[in-house]
C-alpha cells in the first residue's frame, strides 16, 4: 500500500465545542492495536463521551468507543479500553500542572489520519456555564441570519 499523504478526518467531537471553551490544542499519537486502526479507518469511532486523564506521567483517553473490527475475531479488544496518548514529556508536565491547579479539562476534539498514522487532537478546555451556551447559540443564529440576508441581497 502506498504511503498516504495529507490529513483525512475520521471523527469529531462536536459536543465538546458546545460544552467547553477550547484554550489550546495538542496533536498526539494514539497507542492502538491493528484491529482498532482498521475499525477507525472505516470511521467506526465515537468521541462524544470521551475525556483524557493524566496518570503516572502518561496521558490516557477514556470513554472513546472504537467498534470491534468485523473480520478481527479473537484479535478485537475491548471497545472502551483506555488508550495511551503519545505526547512529549514536557507537554505532559505542562498539561498536568494546568489540569491540577487551574481547573482545566482534557477533551479529545478530533481523530484523523495524518500521513497514514492515526492522530488525536486533544483540547485543553474550560467548562461553559449555561448562559455561555445560550450566548454562543444566539451568536450562531444571528450570524446565520446575517449570511442568509446577504445572500438574498446579492441575488
Amino acid at each position: 500500500m502506498p504511503h498516504q499523504r495529507g490529513i483525512k478526518p475520521v471523527a469529531q467531537n462536536r459536543k465538546a465545542f458546545h460544552d467547553y471553551f477550547v484554550e489550546e490544542r495538542y496533536e498526539c499519537g494514539i497507542e492502538l492495536f491493528g484491529t482498532e486502526v482498521k475499525s477507525m479507518r472505516q470511521g467506526r469511532v465515537n468521541l462524544k463521551e470521551s475525556w483524557a486523564r493524566i496518570h503516572g506521567g502518561e496521558v490516557f483517553v477514556e470513554g472513546m468507543h472504537i467498534s470491534p473490527y468485523e473480520q478481527g475475531n479473537q484479535f478485537n479488544r475491548d471497545p472502551l479500553r483506555p488508550k495511551r496518548l503519545l505526547l512529549h514529556k514536557r507537554e505532559i508536565r505542562k498539561l498536568d500542572g494546568l489540569v491540577a491547579r487551574q481547573g482545566y479539562t482534557l477533551v479529545p476534539l478530533e481523530v484523523y489520519l495524518k500521513d497514514g498514522r492515526m492522530k488525536l487532537q486533544l483540547g485543553l478546555c474550560k467548562g461553559k456555564a449555561e448562559h455561555d451556551k445560550r450566548d454562543a447559540a444566539a451568536k450562531r443564529d444571528a450570524n446565520r441570519e446575517i449570511q442568509s440576508a446577504l445572500r438574498r441581497n446579492n441575488r
